[in-house]
């Protein structure tokens, strides 16, 4: 999008700032420093070189100044990005486009009478202002949004009909990622489930893929979804707490839906707080249906895999963050793509025969609390998606865009599974109330590439101006458009037998009732570092309830789970675990933990060196140099701002920095009291150390031989690809 050029400067600038006088009767408001929008206006920089150390601090300097990075891709919302109507010329003015005179004083009678309500402006900007605010999304309140481009690098054409998933077909599409139980001003590093939902904006209309960063949920049917996000949301008298589980009301809940325990065990893992939006899965939760050209049909689970590896916080760090820095994964996702570090997810999906029962290895597959394991059913690479861009816009872009599970196109279906179908109300039914009736798909961030004729009209914030008189099919007097074919290219429900002889009757099959087996194959899956952390967030969480009822049913139900897990937690908690019947699973699944090998990829990571006066630009360069071409961000941190006494720049001061913010930390000084605190705080959290020898080591009371603490930039960097050193 081309970036507009800055009007000419007024004619008659004012008169410098003076001292202020004691203003007579009739006098004006003293003159002020000029900041008109000619000054203002966004020019554009050239893009951020990837990997180019201190490129975050450069683009955060950037857009401080007011500089605008060119767009670099399709763009398929302009008008919610830069609409000319909205933002034209250098003249403050009305809505109606009547230019102001002075927007500093309200219209009063005399300089110190009353104000008038012939002030139109201050009228219409004040009720304006009353009025920005839109209700909040009920669950996923709390996010974060870039623009990409989807590339079907592999594609699906054998077992499915949609074109933006032919090979080599390319897509523009809108990501936004989210907490599910906080209110939008919460922390990002909560202990909580994360959205990951994605518009494709195809040829053929959009698709929205709405899923989250765990493969299965808390419920079975969509009945119990109010239930459920009312029991973790705060309890309704003292509204506490605040984005968190840790309460009555929550494990009341849960202890009593055993159908809960698998969704439990993901959320007191690791998974529930990731490192950032860059290294976190996706899943698309449930089962849907895939359709091809010949009508031959496939069930499928949608997978995001991100390229830079599947990585978290500690339980320490994401505590910490929350109050150093609440907006800390928004920050991440906004700094690598203005630096040029964009982002990136293998889609993929897996591939089930489309059998009567719906079932595959035993496993029910409109059961939205079970997954398959990868194991039994590979995930098959189907495209990359690729976020190169960020909004331009917050509340225009990430708080208006409106996902839906029933946005679909041709090749594409849903299943019977009883959450999914509740969805597909609840989405629809949401964005009535939160954007303000039944056009929001008409807001640009909504409106689809394809062409739309719906025969839909009037309604709230209707933006259309519709012609012609047949606003129905079928009509002879408009010609008989639009019409309905089935040629090929329009949407077809792929047929599906139906269960015979079928009653209604409020009844989950047989096949629902197991409620521990995948849950019990999660956690013999992790690594024991990671099953610590479960047994861990368990009795934190449980550790918050008052009620020792509570506390008691959920020992019981982990005792299903696995029995070591069930005594930790009941130990921690001063009890003991009632036997329980736990079933041990066929395999365990490597692909479920995160301490897998994984490829070593550092872009986009955060490297602390500390640095004092004595620290030499030679050592500090050296790490540079071998960080730019990995796309690492390196920070120099030292006692304050400004420059040492070498000439060595700083980037932050100590007394604003902290360990939890970074993947790895460089000592490049002698050890003092701040230093030695700050480098074993990230050693014990089992990130990488740089010292320049063992000597250093020893006095940061560090094993010199421990996993992670290194002595040159070569092996600093190697070491950082394996994200932590667990087995220290």
């Amino acid at each position: 999008m081309p970036t507009r050029k800055p009007s000419a400067p007024p004619s008659k600038p004012r008169s410098k700032s003076r001292k202020f006088p004691v203003a007579a009767d009739g006098a004006k408001s003293p003159n002020r420093p000029d900041a008109t929008s000619a000054s203002k206006q966004p020019v554009p920089i050239k893009p951020m070189k990837t990997g180019k150390a201190n490129a975050v601090a450069r683009a955060e300097q950037a857009r401080a100044a007011g500089f605008v990075a060119p767009h670099t891709s399709p763009n398929p919302v302009d008008d919610a990005t830069a609409p000319t109507w909205a933002q034209s010329g250098d003249r403050v003015t009305t809505a109606q486009g009547l230019r102001i005179d002075d927007a500093d004083n309200s219209l009063k009678a005399g300089v110190r009478g009353p104000t008038l309500m012939d002030d139109f402006h201050l009228r219409e900007k004040i009720t304006h202002f009353d009025h920005e605010r839109i209700p909040e999304r009920i669950v996923h309140a709390r996010g974060a949004a870039a623009h990409g481009i989807f590339e079907a690098t592999d594609g699906l054409e054998d077992i499915c009909a949609a074109a933006f998933l032919r090979r080599g077909a390319m897509s523009p599409s809108f990501t936004r990622f989210s907490t599910v139980a906080g209110s939008r001003g919460s922390a990002d590093t909560a202990r909580d489930v994360r959205g990951f939902a994605t518009k494709f904006y195809t040829a053929e209309g959009n698709f929205d893929l709405v899923g989250n960063n765990i493969p299965v949920f808390f419920i079975q049917d969509g009945l119990k979804f109010p239930d459920f996000v009312h029991s973790v949301k705060p309890e309704p008298d003292r509204e506490i707490p605040q984005a968190a589980s840790a309460h009555d009301t929550f494990w009341d809940f849960v202890s009593l839906q055993p159908e809960s325990t698998h969704m439990l065990m993901w959320v007191m893992s690791d998974r529930a707080i990731p490192r950032s939006y860059a290294t976190m899965e996706g899943f698309g939760v449930h089962t849907f249906r895939l359709s091809n050209a010949k009508g031959e049909t496939s069930l499928v689970k949608w997978h995001w895999k991100p390229t830079a590896g599947i990585h978290s916080l500690v339980w320490q760090e994401s505590q910490k963050l929350g109050g150093i820095d609440p907006d800390y994964h928004r920050r991440d996702l906004h700094a690598r793509i203005a630096t040029g570090g964009f982002p990136q997810y293998e889609l993929g999906v897996q591939v089930m025969p489309d059998t009567p029962d719906q079932t595959f290895e035993g496993i029910d597959l409109l059961d939205p609390t079970k997954l398959v394991p990868e194991e039994l059913c590979p995930v098959r690479p189907v495209g990359t998606l690729t976020l190169n861009r960020n909004p331009d816009n917050f509340f225009a872009e990430t708080e208006q865009v409106a996902f839906h599970p029933g946005h679909l196109v041709p090749g594409i279906a849903i299943t019977d599974d009883p959450l999914l179908q509740a969805r597909l109300f609840s989405y629809l039914d949401t964005q009535i109330s939160r954007l303000g009736g039944p056009n929001f798909s008409q807001i640009p961030i909504n409106r689809p590439l394809a062409p739309v004729n719906d025969n839909n009209r009037d309604g709230i914030s209707q933006h259309a101006v519709h012609v012609g008189t047949t606003p129905y099919t079928p009509n002879s007097l408009g010609g008989g458009c639009p019409f309905a074919r089935p040629d090929g290219t329009a949407y077809t429900h792929p047929p599906v037998a139906m269960e015979r002889n079928a009653t209604k009757i409020k009844l989950r099959p047989a096949s629902f009732d197991d409620h521990y087996s995948q849950a019990t194959l999660f956690y013999r899956s992790l690594s024991p570092i990671e099953q610590l952390h479960v047994a861990q967030a368990f009795s934190f969480e449980l550790g918050k309830c008052v009620s020792p009822g509570i506390q008691a049913r959920m020992i019981a139900n982990l005792g299903n789970v696995d029995a070591d897990l069930a005594d930790t937690v009941a130990a921690h908690l001063g009890t003991t675990a009632p036997a329980g019947k736990v079933v041990d699973p066929d395999v365990v699944s490597e692909a479920l933990s995160q301490t897998r090998p994984q490829d070593p990829i550092v872009s986009g990571r955060m490297v602390a060196i500390l640095a004092d006066e004595d620290t030499t630009a030679k050592l500090v360069n050296a790490y540079r140099t071998a960080a730019d071409p990995l796309g690492v961000e390196v920070i120099v941190i030292g006692p304050h701002f400004g420059k040492l006494a070498s000439g060595l720049p700083i980037d932050r001061s100590a007394h604003i920095s902290d360990p939890v913010e970074y993947d790895g930390v460089v000592l490049a000084t002698e050890p003092d009291e701040v230093t030695t605190t700050f480098v074993q705080e990230a050693f014990r959290h089992h990130k990488t150390i740089g010292v320049a020898d063992s000597a250093m080591a020893e006095a940061l009371n560090l094993p010199v031989n421990a996993a992670g603490v290194t002595l040159t930039p070569a092996d600093f960097f190697e070491a950082l690809g394996r994200h932590r050193h667990w087995n220290r």
